[in-house]
């Protein structure tokens, strides 16, 4: 007899190696021929929704890890819900319109083409990006309406948009003004406070003396009878801004000196500065002098000076006032702060708040950066090129008191990653501190209280976007460009004045770019729809901020409160959403937006949580970069190692911090992988030749170490589905790890290989086995889907063709149509655990001593030991429980236990006996049946009596 022929060998169809990348391709291919994500949506019909919305990624270049990580968070979660019992969608958006494509289309095609071409070649452009991103996504294994994903470009997108933003115009949030925005001179546009970084920048740092304008003033608010000559003194970095100067601002508690200074300036022997800075400026300036008066800053308020190049040119023969301001420090420059209302938001605040008009303001600098050619001395100078000039003609002028380069944070545009600065203009705003027509609660008001009222992941989120809301400026709704939504309005030639029908043409607009997109606003003649008004109105150029567009596709895309917009997924979402999910960034972007457009329609937001992650960093902790070389894309990693060990990455990792990624990690997961796949495939290969419908044990007539392991997958699956209610996937994975390797590799798995392998093919003994390894692969197979879709899928498939031939047709079609495991009620599962945790222990000490006689080559394997175990109490108890059966527990040959008085006490053997060619234990019944001479008497009743009783294990 050959032995090895008896014994049941493990068999499975299910390959130890996943040749991920080779293989993932045809997972694909077969979930979109077989209409996967069409058959999960009738799996969940009519359950509890559960709406993720998707915060759109940009339609423009190649999908990167940061990408990647965001899309494949998402994916985890939707899947996690839909398996929980939820109808969760997945309704893939992008974000269409805006500066990127505009440009991209400019260095293609040009600038000052014809705005219908240009909008239809970005629209072109658009598409073409969505596909190659569409594809990529789909190649990470994220499932999702992907024949039906939403766009900003949609027509019916648009047209929603421009009725969302006459509902807020209606509302009252809504004005036009003078304010200094966030401006690009290469965007030729303002941006959107998400759209500014900051980065280094060295500027010419400049002190700069103002004449005394009004000595008798001055006297009376230091006490002094009179005053000689001199100048107030203003520090800067920014001289490009003095010839917009229009006042001076200092604080109403610090304390201001008048100094008496050797040898005397240009401009006099007195130089008024804070107390605190005279002594720091005098040694930076080379001058000795004395403090003769002080006033605090209150007692300063409204007295004049001479702009520093009054007497220069004419044109700049002005004064300009003091005007209070807490904003003012004496930290550094000279506690005197200039004022150029025009390209300062504080300096703007406070000349509005002195009576400024905005025809008054001072704004030279044009859209491109350069002086309007009128400007006196400087015109037709670009800023950054009038700088050093500025400085030279203060210097001539006297009026130069000091003058240092100066490195300096300063702010830039994230695209074309140059300065920026604030600039006037007239823009559309929405409010944040207007009061509503309805009189309710201001916008800042309400999108403070929806912070309080929305949960947080990670929890630290809270107060960062808290803390961005309550100190924002107004919004900057409108932008100076071409491929945007438009601000559909009529605007009167001469005042500037909407039409008396604004709300009601706005409604009119939107139908039309409804069928016929932004290109019907272009198109359209204005007397369609005002007829003669014509003649006295014109069509505004002007398109919504881009972060408007996403901002409102909670309206656009989720239908609004009450299904208020009508859009191809509004039937099946829901407002609000459950959860949005963004990187960290999108505090002040996209979460932000969605916040205050969602405030501004109905005075709450649009989500009730906010899951954030981190950025992607390389195995140093440093940031992703083409120049460093550190960059890994996802697109090469799914090709070599497989999209699975991406997403085993993402969800492996602490995503509310910095996600580490190089090929040293990439390694470790590809290791973490293959002991979970090595695990399914022992599962699977065991009970291929089990039909669960017909083979299986009554759960109470279960060996009890089968019993307590499906105690232990139940606890197991308690644990990972609370992980996946919080989003906390790395917690989630380390418990699958740790279950697939220490409770069932190195524990439950190892010991049941006895009787998987010796006793009777279809013996009770093996049948429990078999019964509960089908019960843990089902419910592990299913807990890691969400995260292996893949393998799960894969593996899946396997245990549904051999041991679950009964499940429908639904759950053939992909695992995903199923809802997590129902393990069985087990009558002692409440017992069993803390039983088999002291047994555990017990074990654990044994193989310890076991190792130790194996390393001085005493024993080869642990069969080859016979153990005496010393136990009192309940150990005692514990062990003499398990009978015979505690030798397989420990897998050894001979396991006894005595009596002791103390302490557990172990002693090992080697076996005297001969070896069972069959089961490889040592036993002194081999050979005792003469007609199997080389086998024990147990695998001798296994194969031709009625088989042994296994009780315990």
């Amino acid at each position: 007899m050959d032995s090895k022929k008896t014994l049941n060998l493990p068999d499975t169809s299910f390959p130890m190696r996943g040749d991920l990348a080779k293989r993932e391709p045809a997972w694909i291919a077969e979930w979109e021929e077989n209409r996967v994500y069409q058959a999960i949506r009738a799996a969940s019909k009519g359950r509890p929704r559960f709406v993720l919305h998707d915060g759109p990624p940009y339609a423009n270049g190649d999908i990167h890890i940061g990408h990647a990580v965001n899309k494949i968070l998402k994916d985890i979660i939707v899947k996690s819900r839909n398996m929980a019992g939820y109808d969760a969608h997945y309704v893939p958006g992008w974000d269409c319109h805006g500066m990127p494509i505009e440009i991209q289309i400019e260095k293609k095609y040009g600038k000052n083409l014809p705005v219908a071409e240009m909008q239809s070649k970005a629209r072109a452009y658009a598409m073409e990006q969505i596909e190659r991103q569409k594809k990529d996504f789909k190649r990470l294994g994220v499932l999702a309406d992907w024949d039906r994903p939403y766009m900003t470009m949609r027509h019916a997108n648009e047209a929603n948009e421009i009725r969302v933003f006459g509902h807020i115009m209606e509302k009252g949030y809504v004005f036009r003004g003078l304010k200094p925005v966030n401006w690009c001179f290469d965007c030729g546009s303002a941006l959107a406070e998400a759209e500014v970084e900051y980065a280094d920048r060295v500027d010419p740092a400049v002190d700069v003396a103002f004449r005394f304008a009004d000595k008798a003033a001055l006297a009376r608010a230091f006490g002094l009878p009179r005053v000689d000559d001199g100048a107030i003194v203003i520090w800067t970095t920014t001289p490009w801004t003095i010839p917009s100067n229009q006042a001076l601002n200092l604080h109403p508690e610090i304390e201001y000196a008048l100094v008496r200074v050797t040898p005397a300036p240009a401009n006099g022997p007195l130089l008024l500065l804070a107390r605190e800075r005279v002594e720091a400026c005098l040694q930076q300036w080379g001058l000795q002098g004395e403090v003769i008066a002080t006033a605090p800053g209150a007692k300063l308020d409204g007295i004049t000076f001479k702009h520093p190049l009054a007497h220069v040119d004419a044109g700049y023969d002005r004064v300009s006032p003091i005007y209070l301001g807490d904003y003012v420090t004496a930290d550094s420059g000279t506690g005197v702060v200039h004022s150029a209302p025009a390209y300062g938001i504080e300096d703007f605040v406070s000349c509005k708040a002195h009576g400024m008009r905005d025809e008054d303001m001072l704004s030279p600098v044009m859209g491109d950066g350069r002086y309007a050619p009128s400007l006196p001395l400087f015109g037709g100078l670009s800023i950054w090129d009038a700088n050093p000039k500025i400085t030279e003609t203060l210097r001539e002028a006297g009026s130069l008191m000091h003058v240092e380069k100066h490195k300096h944070s300063y702010m830039h545009c994230w695209r074309h990653k140059t300065p920026i600065i604030y600039r006037a203009t007239n823009q559309w705003f929405a409010g944040m501190d207007v009061k509503p027509k309805d009189g309710g609660p201001t916008l800042r008001e309400s999108a403070l209280a929806g912070i309080d009222a929305t949960a947080f992941y990670p929890a630290w989120g809270r107060a960062r976007l808290h803390a961005m809301i309550a100190n924002r400026p107004d919004w900057t709704l409108s932008r100076q460009r071409q491929w945007g939504v438009p601000m559909a309005f009529f605007v009167h030639k001469e005042n500037g004045t909407l039409h008396p029908r604004t709300l009601e043409l706005l409604e009119q607009i939107a139908q039309r770019v409804e069928t016929g997109g932004i290109e019907a606003w272009q198109s359209l003649d204005a007397r369609e729809l005002i007829g003669d008004d014509a003649d006295l109105y014109e069509k505004s150029h002007d398109t919504l901020d881009v972060w408007f567009d996403s901002g409102s596709t909670h309206a656009t895309v989720l239908g609004g409160k009450d299904g208020a917009y009508k859009g191809m997924h509004s039937d099946e979402l829901a407002w609000p959403a459950d959860l949005y999910l963004e990187g960290s960034d999108q505090h002040r972007g996209w979460f932000h937006s969605s916040l205050l457009t969602g405030c501004m329609l109905y005075g709450q937001p649009p989500y009730k949580a906010l899951l954030t992650h981190g950025f992607v960093v390389d195995g140093q902790g440093r940031k992703m970069s083409k120049s460093v070389g550190n960059v890994i894309a996802p697109q090469k990693v799914s090709d070599s190692l497989g999209a699975e060990i991406l997403r085993l990455w993402v969800a492996s990792t602490d995503y509310s911090g910095e996600l580490s990624i190089s090929d040293e990690i990439l390694k470790r997961v590809v290791e973490s992988y293959r002991r979970i796949r090595n695990t399914l495939r022992f599962l699977l290969a065991n009970v291929a030749d089990f039909d669960a419908t017909a083979d299986a044990v009554p759960y109470a007539e279960l060996a009890e170490i089968d019993r307590y392991a499906l105690a232990m997958t139940a606890q197991m699956q308690v644990e990972v589905l609370g992980h996946y209610e919080k989003f906390d996937f790395h917690p989630a994975v380390s418990r699958l790890q740790t279950f697939c390797s220490e409770d069932l590799g190195a524990f439950y798995l190892d010991i049941l290989k006895d009787r998987l392998y010796t006793t009777g093919t279809a013996s009770k003994a093996r049948r429990s086995a078999q019964t509960a390894l089908v019960e843990i692969a089902q419910a592990l197979i299913k807990l890691m889907a969400p995260i292996l879709s893949f393998t799960a899928e894969e593996s899946w498939k396997v245990l549904v063709d051999s041991a679950l031939k009964h499940q429908a047709d639904a759950a053939r079609t992909t695992i995903f149509t199923e809802v997590f495991h129902q393990l069985p009620p087990l009558g002692d599962g409440d017992t069993l655990p803390a039983k088999w945790t002291r047994l555990r222990a017990i074990r654990a000490d044994v193989l310890r001593k076991l190792e130790e006689v194996r390393t001085a080559g005493n024993i080869g394997s642990s069969l080859q030991a016979e153990v005496d175990i010393d136990a009192a109490g309940e150990d005692l108890a514990l062990l003499r429980s398990l009978g015979d059966d505690l030798r397989f527990v420990l897998i050894v040959s001979r396991a006894d236990v005595h009596e002791g008085a103390g302490e557990l006490g172990i002693r090992i053997t080697p076996s005297t006996h001969a070896k069972c060619e069959r089961c490889w234990h040592y036993r002194a019944d081999v050979g005792a049946d003469k007609a199997h001479p080389l086998i024990c008497g147990r695998c001798v009743t296994n194969l031709f009596g009625t088989g042994e009783q296994r009780d315990h294990a």
